[in-house]
């Protein structure tokens, strides 16, 4: 696990700049750091490099091909790379790592290797022949990638941070200009989607696909080399011993691949379903104690540590548990912004980052449980997809929601899932609701200039339609939610203390075959949701461990807004400050404030998304 960076200018790259750039990287890559610049001083790679597999310095990067011609700079792992040498039986391999692989795949085949690559990847690769200059990212964009365009000059990088410093070093800092058109996405759903990020002409690099930068005539073209969609249903595996045989070899094949390591390694334990089944694996398979790792909250009504001891009880793991208080969280909450780089709201964040800090000082190595909730029906919002599908609550959505607005809090919140704008823009509003976010109706009110189109995002493109409108869902968070929330929010929280997070539930193969399952693998009657998962982990830890209500990875937020941390909301949602960042009515803020300190408790995440935007705009903008 690393960090890259690097670009291109027509008129000379100004190297300087973008080593101070990469190195701004230091804690995704504190290991080693290295540099390249070709000939006529236009193009340059810039890495730093946390050691993982081969820790010799022969596999630092930049690293050069055998051939010369071109040389890498990478973040990630490819799981599958040792298989992937059988593809060039003649190479006389210098390093046993997977970084030498990916560059000697690509100097043979080109970009036809980027499609064989199981693992999670950014790469940028240079061919000093031709002067091109490719990028890639993975299948599922669980390794980050931006990258800054103009015609003329083209950067990229793993963090937002690098690009930043780059034109603050180039002292062209007024290149990056906040876009305004990414706020309604960060208010409606907590997040920025791909493309989009909070800087104009700075973008998110598109899930698999590779980019090639021709530096003749500055042409930049994307290709996409493998889709979700040609996987969605095209043939729905539905013999239940075929699926479970199947779903086991391929669950357990992803756990030992992404154990390869050559430094300690341990998983994330949570005591839920999906780190628990990682978990499980990962002691089954592994010839010593798996060093676990959890967090438990002193507020008995967020802690779930008791249920995360008992697994690794059962499974005798090495296990380690960090118990939260504000305390904790207050002190992480100056570097939040620091650390994602633009608006993120995602609250659990901060367990995130803490359990990180707590790993990283016995392991540089962990294995998450991310994935298993959006292709096994895991969510709330899937059922509740279901449900406004249903005619009759089609036809009546709109009394229902009235009716709602005229109970207590719980339902006056779930009644804002029946007044979606239409039918082309369920999607992002069933996620939006069963987040706490503004849905379209309030971005109206609230917006100073309420110009969006949610259309596109919401467009899935699954082509031949075969699933329930549940699975349309969850399909849907695997292309923007999981890819631009929940991946995003780990990885930036275990590289600020480099450590590297893996996630086996994604790895591609079980991604393609949760895509293409009966639904009544997924849910069934006496299990829940998550069948085939709760079928293989039943097998390894005791049923009776996990029957209680999920609960989310969170903080009491709620509470927390009304007492340690209300004075954020004098801090960043005072008119003042409003008015200066010029992108909301300060009036609706104030009212909202208003209701959510007179009882409406479920307008804390509203104003939570309010805080994040205008303490960034404050804090970088200003």
């Amino acid at each position: 696990m690393c960090g890259i960076a690097g670009g291109y200018s027509k008129n000379g790259i100004n190297k300087l700049a973008l080593q101070q750039a990469t190195d701004t990287l230091l804690h995704r890559g504190p290991d080693a750091g290295g540099y390249f610049n070709d000939v006529s001083e236009k193009v340059f790679l810039g890495h730093r490099r946390l050691s993982i597999i081969d820790l010799s310095t022969v596999a630092n990067q930049p690293m050069h091909s055998a051939c010369g011609r071109y040389v890498m700079v990478y973040n990630g792992e490819v799981y599958n790379f040792n298989t992937l040498r059988e593809k060039l039986p003649q190479q006389q391999w210098k390093t046993h790592s997977d970084t030498e692989v990916i560059l000697e795949l690509f100097a043979a085949f080109g970009t036809e290797c980027f499609s064989w690559l199981n693992g999670m990847f950014a790469v940028a690769i240079f061919d000093t022949l031709h002067n091109k200059l490719t990028l890639c990212r993975d299948q599922i964009g669980i390794k980050p990638l931006f990258y800054y365009w103009d015609k003329d000059t083209f950067i990229f990088s793993s963090e937002l941070k690098a690009i930043k410093s780059y034109f603050t070093q180039s002292k062209n800092s007024s290149f990056l200009q906040i876009n305004k058109d990414a706020v309604p996405y960060f208010l409606h759903l907590g997040f920025i989607p791909e493309p989009h990020t909070i800087y104009k002409n700075v973008y998110k690099f598109q899930a698999a696909s590779y980019a090639e930068l021709n530096l003749a005539d500055n042409n930049l073209t994307f290709s996409t080399y493998w889709q979700p969609e040609d996987h969605f249903l095209k043939n729905p595996l539905k013999s239940e011993e075929r699926a479970l045989t199947q779903y086991k070899d391929l669950l357990f094949e992803a756990v030992q691949s992404q154990m390869i390591s050559d430094v300690p390694l341990g998983t994330f334990l949570s005591g839920g379903i999906d780190s628990s089944l990682v978990t499980a694996v990962a002691a089954n398979i592994s010839t010593h104690k798996v060093k676990t790792f959890s967090i438990g909250f002193n507020e008995a009504k967020y802690d779930e540590s008791e249920y995360a001891d008992s697994v690794a009880k059962h499974l005798g793991t090495d296990h380690h548990t960090f118990k939260v208080s504000v305390d904790d969280i207050l002190e992480l909450i100056p570097s939040l912004l620091d650390v994602y780089d633009e608006p993120f709201a995602d609250s659990s964040a901060f367990p995130t980052m803490l359990v990180s800090q707590l790993a990283r000082q016995h392991v540089t190595v962990a294995l998450t449980g991310d994935g298993g909730d959006e292709l096994f029906q895991g969510y709330g919002m899937y059922t509740w997809a279901n449900r406004l599908h249903k005619p009759l609550i089609r036809t009546f959505r709109k009394p229902l929601y009235y009716m709602t607005q005229m109970m207590d809090n719980r339902y006056k919140r779930a009644g804002h899932l029946f007044d979606y704008p239409s039918p082309s823009r369920i999607h992002t509003h069933i996620f939006s609701q069963e987040q706490y976010c503004f849905s379209e109706k309030e971005l109206n009110k609230l917006l100073l200039q309420p110009e969006y189109y949610f259309t596109k995002i919401n467009q899935l493109e699954i082509y031949d339609k075969k699933g329930n409108a549940g699975e349309e869902q969850a399909f849907w968070d695997l292309k923007h939610y999981l890819k631009d929330d929940l991946l995003v929010k780990v990885d930036r929280a275990s590289m600020q203390y480099s450590l590297e997070s893996r996630v086996p539930l994604l790895d591609v193969k079980l991604v393609e075959m949760g895509l293409n399952i009966d639904y009544t693998f997924k849910v069934r009657e006496g299990y829940g949701t998550k069948y085939l998962m709760k079928k293989v982990l039943y097998d390894l830890v005791p049923r009776t461990l996990f029957e209680r209500p999920k609960r989310g990875f969170s903080i009491p937020l709620r509470e927390w807004l009304r007492g340690p941390l209300s004075h954020l909301i004098s801090d960043y949602l005072d008119d003042n400050t409003i008015r200066h960042c010029a992108l909301v009515e300060p009036s609706a803020v104030q009212l909202l404030i208003t209701k959510f300190k007179s009882g409406e408790d479920h307008l804390y995440n509203r104003i939570w998304l309010l805080i994040i935007l205008h303490w960034w705009c404050k804090k970088y903008n200003s």
